[in-house]
């Protein structure tokens, strides 16, 4: 069975925000950065080269197949910053439609810039993913 492509790596997730071309992008991801090691009380690791990853968990499906992911991450891509909170979002929309200026997709939320949101409502979804996810016995919410 073939193994996920994106792995944790040992790469410093630091250096990696910090070396981020766009600067607003860059500024940004370090407080997002911050952001979810404090929230999640985990350390920030490099999956693959270009996810920021916090915790980490085993899934299993039903097919079989298994493999490690994190609980939450995010990405400081050139379009915008991706935040993965894995747990889909019809639970936090009333969060979604106080936060400001976004888009999600499956499991994505893709914010512009910082200063696009409310910061606190941010707090509260990424704090909510991490109890959803643990509600959840540490499987795919």
């Amino acid at each position: 069975m073939a193994e996920n492509k994106t792995q944790p790596t040992n790469a410093d997730a630091r250096a990696f925000v910090n070396a981020v071309e766009h600067r607003q992008r860059r500024e940004d991801g370090l407080v997002i950065l911050e952001l979810m090691e404090r929230l999640s009380a985990n350390q920030a690791v490099m999956w693959g080269g270009s996810i920021i990853g916090f915790g980490n968990y085993t899934y299993k499906y039903a097919s079989g197949r298994s493999g490690d992911w994190f609980i939450v991450g995010f990405s400081p891509r050139k379009q915008n910053l991706t935040l993965y909170l894995m747990c889909g979002f019809e639970k936090v929309q009333h969060l979604l439609d106080r936060l400001g200026k976004h888009k999600t997709g499956k499991g994505c939320l893709y914010i512009n810039k910082l200063s696009d949101i409310d910061m606190d409502v941010l707090s509260e979804l990424i704090l909510k993913a991490i109890e959803i996810h643990k509600q959840n016995g540490n499987g795919h919410c």
